[in-house]
């Protein structure tokens, strides 16, 4: 069976994580990142856990997601309820997991053309 790649869609996926470093499609990205299917935006401002706080949502509600998936880096630390709230209370799902499962996660999301907004920190 011959197989093809399907080059019809330009969504964003995240092709490789280590520790420090993202790669969405040829792009590395060493800080942390905002992505959706269309947009990718860098967030140095944002290190660790304490620098959510400084996020304005509108960032990432701006992409009319369905479900913000949250990366934490090497492993999976939980947020303020104030922070997850944000999204809850506009109808929003949302889950935290470090950030190799969030960039999977993220990567199946898109290929069913579901609304995914990822927050991952690196």
């Amino acid at each position: 069976m011959r197989f093809t790649q399907d080059s019809s869609t330009s969504a964003h996926l995240i092709r490789a994580y280590s520790a420090g470093e993202l790669r969405i499609n040829d792009d590395v990205h060493r800080a942390t990142v905002i992505v959706s299917a269309s947009v990718v935006l860098t967030m140095p401002e944002v290190r660790d856990m304490n620098d959510l706080a400084r996020i304005d949502p509108s960032r990432i509600l701006a992409q009319s997601p369905e479900l913000v998936l949250l990366g934490t880096g090497a492993r999976q630390i939980f947020p303020a309820a104030s922070f997850s709230a944000q999204f809850l209370s506009a109808g929003i799902g949302f889950e935290a997991m470090d950030t190799g499962a969030a960039c999977r996660t993220f990567n199946v999301l898109v290929a069913e053309h579901r609304r995914v907004v990822a927050l991952l920190m690196v």
